[in-house]
């Protein structure tokens, strides 16, 4: 909905730290979840038809389109048509599933918001420019319709998530009911490392890599060490970007100075930058790391490729591999501390479109992705039998699981829901639990930065950064060059306007929690 927004709520989320840790760890089931799967799907099934009097007879057939962040699939169509089967049932709708590769996702995107594009659903994320979106008005304001056709997303999701996830105590997306902590790490062929006789036990920080991906290039020169898309050391470095990480302005999670700095002006960026120009030049990262539209997942399915920095948590290497075809064969290794910010509650969401014709379908649509076992499996996995076996709530693949393998788990729905793999720890969603307990808050945590006042810079540092960052991240081009160069334009493109307005909005924010 477009409209001018005040500034940032003064009195949003006091509580939200201790409502996070105490409702994470005092449940008796997995972090996040509320109440009992069978009885909430069984409730959210019901609800979702019924809310504000509409039974599935009484809706017109709709057909719904999904757009999220991912791989296409080549059994795409025949999932639809599973999906189909119980849509028409529960809501009467039917849909058309149309994920976007993840190196094209910015550019089509934005050009869909602003070309209008009809699309009811879209997957948006605090990294991923949804307080931008929202500035440009692509996403629907949801509070009548979470209250109205949302029972099971509020019964089943954590509070911590809505609440963290608004941008002037309003919510425009519906986050995934997942992990609440945040950690980074490297995700590695542990086949390869024990049949090289690698030691991973010494990697304890990113720079401990060097003696392992010397190894690798000698012993396998066909193998692409570090495999990058776009650069990903950024994962290691800690910082809270305040509501929307494409917008310039973040602080440290790592300690209590709430001053707002450009990133490039923290040592630990510039040492990552120079980590990974010095990686590239020894050969270690895929020289086509710029500018390569294949995501680190896919890049797996090769065979060619030992390892990648990812954002962790219990069981990522295990989803990675299994969507890649290669399960059992990654292991991961921590390489930060345990934090939570607003990244985390926003980290991934799926918004209504104000472009969607029907916009209450849509809603009803992600309540079921909340409360609906089957569906959210059918959406994620696709078809048992087909694309996996399943024996209780443990899948086994099938000679068809590459037919349909997204690996965006985390992107739709309610994850403490989703089956798991052979592969996969089967307490993996308790796993997730213990993972969520002792991480550390940012002071940020509950702030999203509006960025309205400041739109046109924002819009001119866009640019720039696409220019620019994945060049110097991923070591493509001389840092002690290239840096000084970037900067100086971001400074010509307003950063230093839009840094003031954020830090002025963060000042408010935590003038109002009393810090």
């Amino acid at each position: 909905m477009k409209q001018t927004r005040k500034t940032i709520s003064l009195v949003v989320l006091p509580l939200l730290v201790i409502a996070l840790f105490m409702s994470a760890c005092s449940k008796n089931q997995p972090s996040g979840s509320g109440g009992n799967e069978a009885s909430a799907s069984n409730a959210g099934a019901s609800a979702t038809a019924n809310d504000g009097g509409n039974a599935p007879a009484d809706l017109k057939p709709y057909k719904l389109k999904l757009v999220y962040e991912g791989p296409p699939q080549a059994d795409e169509a025949m999932v639809e048509d599973a999906l189909n089967k119980i849509l028409t049932e529960k809501i009467n709708a039917t849909i058309d599933i149309a994920p976007i590769d993840w190196g094209a996702w910015d550019d089509k995107v934005n050009l869909m918001i602003a070309s209008r594009e009809p699309v009811d659903i879209l997957f948006t994320a605090q990294w991923n420019g949804y307080s931008k979106n929202v500035a440009k008005g692509a996403y629907k304001e949801l509070g009548d319709l979470l209250g109205k056709y949302g029972q099971g997303i509020t019964s089943s999701l954590d509070p911590s998530f809505l609440e963290g996830s608004k941008i002037n105590g309003k919510n425009y997306g519906i986050p995934t009911n997942k992990e609440l902590a945040f950690a980074g790490g490297v995700v590695y062929r542990k086949d390869i490392a024990d049949e090289l006789g690698l030691d991973m036990s010494t990697v304890k920080t990113a720079e401990d890599l060097d003696a392992i991906y010397k190894v690798v290039k000698e012993k396998k020169p066909d193998m692409t060490p570090l495999y990058m898309q776009g650069g990903s050391f950024g994962q290691l470095t800690e910082f809270d970007s305040l509501g929307d990480g494409t917008i310039p302005g973040v602080i440290s999670k790592e300690d209590s100075d709430t001053t707002v700095k450009m990133m490039e002006d923290f040592d630990i960026y510039k040492r990552y930058l120079k980590l990974a120009r010095d990686f590239f030049q020894k050969g270690y990262i895929n020289k086509d790391a710029a500018t390569t539209q294949l995501s680190s997942g896919d890049a797996y399915k090769g065979g060619n490729v030992f390892s990648t920095i990812e954002p962790l948590k219990p069981g990522k290497a295990a989803e990675i591999a299994n969507a890649a075809g290669i399960g059992g064969k990654l292991d991961q290794i921590y390489l930060t501390g345990k934090t939570v910010s607003t990244s985390e509650t926003a980290g991934a969401m799926l918004a209504v479109s104000t472009t969607s014709k029907n916009p209450e379908r849509a809603m009803m649509f992600i309540n079921l992705l909340h409360t609906d076992k089957d569906i959210v499996n059918l959406l994620n996995f696709g078809i048992e039998g087909v694309h996996y076996t399943l024996s209780g709530d443990v899948m086994t693949p099938t000679d068809k699981s590459g037919q349909y393998a997204p690996g965006v788990a985390w992107e739709l729905g309610n994850q403490f829901l989703n089956h798991v793999w052979n592969t996969e720890a089967p307490d993996k969603w308790e796993q997730f639990k213990a993972f969520n307990e002792g991480a550390k808050p940012s002071p940020g945590l509950g702030f999203v930065f509006n960025s309205d006042s400041v739109k046109a810079e924002v819009g001119a540092l866009a640019n720039v950064i696409k220019q620019y960052q994945k060049a110097l991240e991923t070591g493509s081009v001389d840092t002690d060059k290239v840096l000084p160069e970037y900067v100086a334009a971001l400074k010509s493109a307003g950063v230093e306007k839009v840094i003031a307005e954020k830090q002025k909005q963060f000042d408010a924010f935590l003038a109002a929690k009393g810090k």
